[in-house]
């Protein structure tokens, strides 16, 4: 993974472009901190295989319960 400034990026943009293609993942930061990530997009053609994660996890049985009153007023907050 690769990080460039915001400045760097806007003045090399085909260059980190270059390095996407080759597979980089390229950072850009603004004041030393994350604010995008280029990678390649993700290929929507690629059709998807139901059943592939099967048995991989399971979903608990209280899962659609009523959430805790003190989680939902942690939303209205």
């Amino acid at each position: 993974m690769s990080h460039f400034s915001l400045q760097e990026a806007e003045q090399n943009l085909a260059r980190l472009i270059a390095l996407v293609h080759q597979g980089e993942q390229v950072v850009i930061e603004a004041n030393g901190k994350p604010v995008a990530q280029l990678m390649l997009p993700i290929d929507a053609s690629k059709k998807r295989q139901p059943g592939r994660d099967l048995g991989r996890f399971t979903v608990p049985n209280n899962f659609d319960d009523p959430l805790p009153d003190e989680i939902i007023e942690g939303f209205r907050q």
